[in-house]
């Protein structure tokens, strides 16, 4: 059974930064898309940025390019997003998912995941 369990949220002000942790567990998959998604209260869940294990890239959401950066520790089986120049409006839930494979063009769309988190809260102030 796979379990992604987020960590590393919290209050911060406009400007400053944060780094979410995703640790996996219960699979054997060599080849995976791991994304991170967020919601804020009213909205849909949106892609923020993936990370294709099977080849090294990385994608990003617009609204985050050369803000986030997403990464792996593959020894610790462990996904991050480091989130700089926060802005209020990157305050939401964000979530880790996992689906087998590789990313793809659709990385973004929440329907092509089959593993989630619980979610860790982030919310910048002004």
């Amino acid at each position: 059974q796979v379990q992604l369990v987020e960590s590393g949220g919290g209050s911060e002000q406009a400007g400053g930064s944060l780094r979410l942790s995703c640790a996996a567990s219960g699979y054997t998959y060599r080849t995976y898309c791991m994304a991170w998604f967020r919601q804020a209260p009213g909205k849909e869940r949106e892609g923020v940025a993936a990370f294709d294990r099977g080849r090294a890239v990385e994608f990003y959401a617009d609204p985050v390019k050369g803000r986030f950066t997403i990464s792996q520790d593959s020894a610790k089986n462990t996904v991050y997003l480091q989130m700089s120049s926060l802005k209020p409006e990157d305050t939401a839930m964000y979530y880790c998912a996992l689906t087998v494979g590789l990313c793809g063009g659709s990385w973004y769309n929440r329907m092509n995941y089959n593993y989630w988190g619980q979610g860790t809260q982030v919310t910048v102030s002004s």
